[in-house]
């Protein structure tokens, strides 16, 4: 099933599609300097919704996100994810 694209060709993933938080992890990956605002304007999320989103990362998939003042950086993808498979998410 095709979805939409913002500007950037980021894939926009329903709310409650899992896919939706690896794209939100694979932008921490990829940006320079990964800030909510930063974020957000990447993959078109909710701002205020990335918190709550990278808890989520955090409790279902067992990554480990820190947030040092407003840049979030990943020490850890878990056991659960392969780095390689969940970037393909922010490309669709």
């Amino acid at each position: 099933m095709p979805f939409a694209r913002n500007q950037f060709g980021v894939p926009l993933y329903p709310e409650n599609d899992a896919r939706r938080l690896f794209v939100l992890l694979s932008a921490v990956d990829l940006l320079e300097r990964p800030t909510a605002s930063a974020i957000a304007d990447l993959t078109s999320h909710d701002k205020e919704t990335i918190d709550a989103d990278m808890a989520k990362l955090r409790e279902q998939f067992g990554v480990v996100l820190h947030k040092s003042g407003e840049i979030y950086r990943i020490e850890s993808w878990g056991e659960v994810l392969k780095k390689r498979g969940v970037k393909r998410y922010l490309k669709g």
